[in-house]
């Protein structure tokens, strides 16, 4: 007979043997450095400007204006009041429809005042993508610029709504987008059907002013605050939704890995505003910690971030990896006297070697990966402060506060560390689900709330987190997520194609390029044929670059295109 003391010993060995087992699964909790906070995005910006009233929260160098948190705040509440008398309640949702400009950044902040929900909308679609967004989620309202590069949003607005100049502006009755109402654009100059931005910010009276202040504790945490769109299955974009507490959450624990709590900082923002990456990782968690955010540009110009960069003393660059690519050549050659403390990189996977030369050329002293998804909020993974160099440059580090990640093979198990599988994620982060339509949401996320995000990556023995490949077709490039099916129905609609497959290939700057393989009744179609063709219909990001002519596609035996061999074949062949 064992002892009372030996029973409990044997007891204790079995729990470590079972502890030993799971701990070598592909299974981490963060449980978190600090609770979750249930506010809104309008709270913590009433919070920074009490906490950081006259420190400059952003700086946009080409427009030569700057804001501080407090001016901000009364800006927000000024415009939130505004768009009331325009005709908008909370719930409403609003496109916000430019480049990088003070008036985004404003009308981010007055959406989550009024309770009106934030609908992003990529700066260079054209008039097919913005109608679609406008009638996917009822856009009621969209403040956009007025002209960008060769972009005139105005014209834009005239051809999918072409009523717009015979309306009364506030009152539009749009045939192809019923739902909208409204078109306020950033200009001083008289455009007919539209509202002036800042007529719109001066038109509320103190009252009503007041009347948004005294919203706050009415509008609920949980609810909506954000439509982001994302590419989807079908070719279309889905638009998934994201509520206050998302946000907030998530931008305060990137915030807190990216070191912003520890000093203050300016940070250089290449990355698009409306992109996740730059709604919640750079304005979320500036916000969150009183960061200044420095905009070299409204688009993406390497020689206007390198200027902002070494003028500001900015101590932290946001940008994807064909940013940095570009950042390092710029620096190479300018030999600028800077001194950027982090650089911290995502939208699209890094090398090792580019992280180096981030480190070498441009002198920052860390590197930091981000990693996730538009449905995931923004970051499910993040480098980690004390991360050395393997860990920096090679991992996306571990699973954020507050998550649990697990890696699943084909049949839902959960994998040994070390093992490649499908990337699951549980926890507050995980989107509210796709605008009405329940059929594809039910797809991202199970009923034990797991959200499948269709990406091949390694749970390593301690716990950083390795991306190996992504289970979906979508290509990214130069941090642009773009699903082939929607190029594909494109360029199907020409005349001399038959059948098309769209492929991403290896390219050394923006990550992948995008090729279009064609069987074609007329073979001296050429690139620029394409290009032309695509021009106007697609943004510019969207367009191919390669062109393949084939006589047939690889197929399994059920018919099914095999995409990865057409990019064997040509990824060597370019």
């Amino acid at each position: 007979m064992f002892s009372r003391r030996s029973k409990c010993l044997f007891v204790h060995f079995r729990q470590l043997k079972q502890i030993k087992k799971y701990h070598k699964l592909s299974y981490v909790h963060n449980p978190g450095t600090a609770r979750l906070r249930p506010l809104t995005v309008g709270k913590i910006l009433e919070v920074a400007a009490n906490r950081f009233s006259d420190r400059i929260a952003i700086l946009a160098k080409a427009q030569n204006q700057q804001l501080t948190y407090q001016e901000v705040l009364d800006k927000a509440d000024k415009l939130a009041a505004g768009l009331k008398k325009v005709g908008l309640n909370p719930g409403d949702r609003v496109g916000i429809w430019a480049p990088n400009l003070i008036e985004w950044y404003v009308t981010h902040m007055a959406c989550a005042r009024g309770g009106y929900i934030l609908v992003n909308i990529n700066p260079a679609y054209q008039p097919p993508e913005l109608e679609y967004c406008i009638n996917k989620v009822g856009v009621k309202c969209v403040i956009s610029d007025y002209k960008f590069k060769s972009q005139n949003y105005y014209n834009i607005f005239n051809e999918i709504c072409p009523e717009i100049s015979t309306s009364e502006p506030g009152k539009l009755k749009c045939k192809r987008t019923p739902s909208l109402e409204s078109i306020i654009i950033t200009t001083q100059e008289d455009l007919k059907g539209a509202l002036k931005f800042q007529e719109v910010i001066e038109s509320a009276s103190e009252a009503e002013i007041d009347n948004i202040d005294k919203l706050q504790d009415r509008i609920d945490p949980d609810h909506p605050c954000h439509i982001q769109f994302t590419s989807g299955t079908t070719g279309k974009p889905k638009a998934a939704i994201q509520s206050h507490f998302h946000l907030v959450n998530n931008s305060f624990f990137i915030g807190k890995r990216n070191e912003l709590d520890r000093k203050h900082h300016k940070i250089c923002v290449q990355v698009p505003f409306f992109h996740v990456f730059g709604t919640d990782i750079t304005i979320g968690a500036s916000v969150n910690h009183g960061a200044t955010l420095v905009i070299p540009s409204p688009g993406y110009d390497p020689e206007k971030s390198l200027d902002a960069i070494r003028d500001e003393k900015c101590s932290i660059i946001h940008g994807t990896p064909t940013m940095y690519v570009d950042l390092v050549n710029q620096q190479r050659n300018r030999k600028e006297d800077i001194s950027p403390e982090i650089a911290v990189c995502g939208g699209a996977l890094c090398s090792p070697h580019l992280f180096r030369q981030m480190k070498d050329i441009l002198g920052v002293n860390k590197v930091k990966s981000v990693y996730g998804l538009t449905e995931t909020t923004a970051v499910v993974f993040q480098t980690l402060p004390n991360d050395d160099e393997y860990q920096s440059t090679s991992t996306v580090g571990c699973v954020g506060d507050h998550l649990e990640a697990k890696i699943i093979d084909l049949e839902g198990n959960i994998v040994p560390r070390g093992t490649q599988g499908e990337l699951c994620i549980r926890g507050y982060c995980n989107t509210l689900g796709y605008w009405q339509d329940e059929e594809k949401t039910k797809e991202l996320v199970g009923p034990d709330r797991w959200l499948k995000t269709g990406d091949q990556f390694v749970i390593e023995e301690s716990g950083h987190g390795r991306i190996v490949g992504r289970l979906k077709e979508i290509i990214i490039r130069g941090g642009e997520n773009i699903f082939p099916r929607e190029i594909e129905d494109l360029l199907n609609t020409h005349p001399d194609i038959l059948e098309t497959h769209v492929i991403g290939l290896p390219h050394e700057r923006l990550g992948e390029e995008i090729c279009a393989c064609i069987r074609t009744t007329n073979q001296s179609l050429s690139l620029e044929d394409i290009k032309t063709f695509c021009k106007g219909k697609v943004a510019h990001f969207k367009i191919p670059s390669k062109l393949k002519i084939v006589e047939g596609f690889p197929k399994t035996a059920s018919g099914k295109i095999q995409k990865f061999k057409l990019i064997n074949m040509f990824t060597n062949d370019k």
